[in-house]
């Protein structure tokens, strides 16, 4: 008598979560297949965090959620299950070392993000885990409400269960193309609008009071660090972070804009106005400044004010700072009167960047909106609507500041599914 063949949970998209869902389920006991588009899995995983892979954040878990805004209610369950120490003790397991940076943020030791996929196909491995690659899904099979299989690459392949685990939709040469977005909607799942987060934003040319432009893309490439960042809707401040900015071609982005620039792509959607006001110098308060200024300007009063000011500024900013405030860069220290003092001192602790955009979806390092997690069990990651159907990662509207939130995200729903789907198959055995 042959021995039965065990039923099969297909996973969909070899990303973070794709690849944590798959081996979770292998290693509860299912029969694994995970289906890739790509050549090779982890393709977006590979590059993140600028090569180095911000893994996740040593954050307490009521910390973590509240990164996620309104919605980060739905992964307290998930978070409880799987969270950060047990994510850097699975990588500890499975050979890779890790470290803890500077704002809680956890990276390999050796600083490679493609190791972090090595180290996850390697585990597949030995959880005969069945990865078949360049195998794009192109239909989800349902029958009697119930998700039997999947078609890729024009072929049919039958399931028990099905873990959707496809990624956003950017970076699109990785991969995230959204496709799991189009299935799910095949199945009468409600999309939240999808559009950009944690992505650069464009500013228009900063004007003084006689209207002369500047143009920011002097200043591209120039970071600025420990500075306070607030982002300003109709002229009111919405949010304020500490950190570093960078300026760019085109606008700005670094770390402390990226967290604001989910809102800001919200705001420019709905036609708001939207401004960024920097405090360059949030050490010291106006009266300190104030004093900081006398003192520079009576002390160094016969230099110039373009080499005065470099003790307090970047000399990239120098001339945006005095062309802004309309003040010679000749003038020297002990010229400059009390009105324009008091310009600088002004514009010093509020720097206006008037914001016009962002850059494309493909740009941002996670895609915001998605599968709408009223419809989706936050203690499975099963769908509401069709049985034995999971869901995993970025697809879910559900995104993060960054500091390795997003990522922790990814794998957590992903264990979360692939550790139910296992328990859901074995149950119906």
């Amino acid at each position: 008598m042959t021995e039965k063949i065990k039923p099969r949970i297909i996973v969909v998209g070899g990303g973070a979560a794709g690849l944590m869902a798959a081996g979770t389920a292998a290693k509860a006991g299912a029969r694994v297949l995970l289906l890739e588009k790509m050549k090779q899995p982890g393709r977006k995983l590979a590059i993140t965090g600028k090569g180095r892979c911000n893994l996740t954040n040593s954050a307490e878990i009521s910390d973590s959620i509240a990164h996620f805004g309104s919605n980060g209610r739905f992964l307290r369950q998930a978070f409880h299950r799987f969270f950060n120490h047990d994510l850097i003790e699975f990588f500890a397991a499975n050979g890779l070392k890790t470290v803890t940076e500077r704002g809680g943020r956890v990276f390999p030791a050796n600083g490679k993000a493609p190791e972090v996929v090595k180290a996850l196909r390697s585990w597949l491995n030995k959880k005969d885990a069945t990865v078949r690659l360049s195998s794009p899904v192109e239909e989800l099979i349902v029958e009697d409400n119930q998700i039997v299989g999947v078609v890729a690459a024009g072929e049919k392949f039958s399931a028990a269960a099905v873990i959707l685990a496809t990624g956003g939709a950017s970076y699109p040469l990785t991969g995230s193309t959204g496709d799991g977005y189009r299935l799910a909607e095949s199945v009468d799942h409600n999309i939240i609008p999808i559009r950009p987060a944690l992505v650069p934003l464009i500013c228009t040319p900063a004007e003084n009071s006689t209207s002369k432009k500047f143009d920011l893309g002097k200043l591209a490439s120039l970071s600025l660090r420990n500075v306070a960042v607030r982002l300003l809707i109709n002229n009111k401040k919405v949010r304020e972070v500490f950190g570093e900015l960078l300026f760019t071609e085109d606008g700005i982005s670094g770390p402390a804009v990226l967290t604001l620039s989910g809102a800001a792509v919200d705001a420019l959607k709905n036609q708001d106005e939207v401004c960024f006001s920097l405090d360059l110098k949030p050490a010291l308060d106006e009266k300190k400044l104030e004093a900081r200024l006398l003192r520079d300007l009576q002390s160094r009063g016969k230099e110039s004010l373009d080499s005065l000011l470099r003790g307090m500024l970047p000399k990239e900013m120098v001339a945006f700072c005095l062309d802004i405030n309309e003040i010679s860069p000749q003038r020297q220290g002990h010229q400059v009167t009390a009105k324009e003092r008091k310009r600088l001192r002004a514009w010093l602790k509020d720097c206006r960047l008037p914001i016009s955009g962002h850059r494309p979806l493909a740009e941002a390092i996670i895609t915001a909106g998605g599968i709408d997690t009223k419809e989706i069990d936050p203690k499975t990651m099963a769908s509401c609507r069709i049985k034995n159907l999971f869901f995993a990662g970025e697809l879910l509207n559900i995104q993060a500041d960054t500091g390795g939130y997003n990522l922790q995200a990814a794998f957590s729903t992903g264990y979360l599914a692939g550790k139910a789907a296992a328990r859901q198959i074995s149950e119906n055995l």
